[in-house]
């Protein structure tokens, strides 16, 4: 511990951290004082700031919240809180308040790291995020504001009205949003915190489908555009009903991924170049791969553009037994690729801070990176053939591009 910094902190600023960390690991002051060895009291009077704390307590205090101890002396100020209370929708029994602060409890390290990884590397993100907008507009309902904001931050972005390729890049390049893929509970399709210390950072459900989780991740971009410093959580169903938030960002996620001109255009060329009057259900599930969406969420967006009879993806669930993905194999259609837990920058930061600047060992480098040491030996090869000079000498195994195959091919 840097006993100079320790020295420094303003007890009332290290007792009201260590009061969130008790919080954010769900446990009481009597239950954190018993394993201290002290009384209630005193540990009330640490988190007051009436009391310093001392380094053996401080210590012990990390190993209970399970945190470096680092977090704790850091010289940074919190002026937002990060890792919130939750509050669970009306009538969710799967999820417990404590699970989800778990995971928010992770996603707050996983931010901390990426900060402290910045700092090592003298590369500090410099996000552009766009002024928030406002959520309620007279004259327009969540649903309509949020197509709004879709047009505007589709040109903001130079999208036009085409399919997005890669979302996750997408934000955290052209925005500066942090994007991690968790194990999230299973109900739970994303969760989304900001602060101005560690920025905005998205959480994905890494066990739900490639498109569900990229419908979570607009989602959650879209309460970032507006409601910035509120947390939000995506239970995959629609729990929360009438809330405007929420009708907002389903909104605002469905016109971003899907924008109507651009799938509606779309269509029609499909339709065109097949000889096709009407829509199949090869067309839709092509429009849903060109778009990364799923199966369910084209077919709902062509019904309510008109292009396709209304009750149209109900008919085929229930009455059909239609299963999207064997459809989509049958169509040569690949799966989508699987978004890896930690973003590509993050792992390069992680490589340098090992490498280049040797500020962390080996043990260090695997806690970052959330894996065992193997792995992080794996990581790291993988990581150095995707940063190696891509250039080539005369005596490099490479054949020219444009070499004719004929003269390849010995006669």
């Amino acid at each position: 511990m840097n006993s100079e910094l320790f020295n420094k902190l303003d007890p009332r600023q290290l007792g009201e951290r260590l009061k969130d960390a008790r919080k954010a690991r769900g446990l009481t002051q009597e239950a954190v004082a018993t394993k201290l060895g002290i009384l209630r009291t005193t540990l009330v009077v640490i988190e007051k700031g009436d009391r310093r704390v001392t380094p053996g307590e401080l210590i012990e205090m990390a190993k209970i919240f399970g945190r470096p101890v680092s977090e704790f002396v850091s010289m940074r100020t919190n002026k937002e809180p990060f890792v919130p209370q939750f509050r669970l929708p009306p009538g969710q029994q799967n999820v417990t308040e404590s699970e989800l602060m778990a995971v928010a409890t992770e996603l707050e390290s996983l931010a901390r790291d990426y900060v402290e990884l910045e700092e090592i590397n003298a590369a500090v993100m410099r996000p552009t995020f766009p002024p928030m907008y406002a959520l309620e507009v007279p004259g327009a309902t969540p649903e309509q504001r949020g197509e709004e904001v879709a047009a505007e931050e589709r040109t903001r972005l130079g999208l036009g009205d085409g399919p997005i390729a890669e979302l996750r890049p997408l934000l955290e390049e052209a925005v500066g949003v942090r994007v991690f893929y968790l194990n999230l509970p299973p109900k739970v399709g994303g969760l989304f915190a900001c602060n101005d210390e560690l920025g905005a950072c998205i959480a994905i459900n890494r066990s739900h489908p490639p498109t569900r989780g990229n419908w979570s991740l607009a989602h959650e971009y879209g309460h970032f555009l507006t409601t910035r410093y509120l947390v939000d959580v995506s239970f995959t169903h629609d729990h929360w009903g009438r809330l405007a938030a929420e009708r907002f960002a389903d909104s605002f996620a469905k016109n971003f991924l899907m924008p109507r001109t651009g799938v509606s255009r779309r269509l029609s060329d499909s339709m065109q170049a097949l000889g096709k009057e009407r829509p199949t259900i090869g067309t839709v599930l092509s429009l849903a791969h060109l778009y990364h969406v799923s199966a369910q969420a084209m077919f709902l967006r062509l019904e309510e553009l008109k292009r396709i009879p209304s009750g149209t993806w109900n008919t085929l669930r229930e009455k059909r037994g239609f299963k999207p993905e064997q459809a989509r194999s049958a169509l040569g259609l690949a799966g989508d690729f699987r978004q890896p837990m930690l973003p590509m920058r993050y792992r390069q930061l992680a490589l340098s801070a090992y490498e280049s600047k040797e500020e962390l060992t080996e043990g260090q480098l695997a806690r970052k990176l959330r894996t065992d040491r193997v792995s992080a030996r794996l990581e790291l090869e993988s990581l150095r053939m995707m940063t190696d000079d891509a250039g080539t000498s005369a005596d490099d195994d490479f054949e020219p591009v444009q070499m004719d195959i004929a003269e390849m091919v010995p006669a």
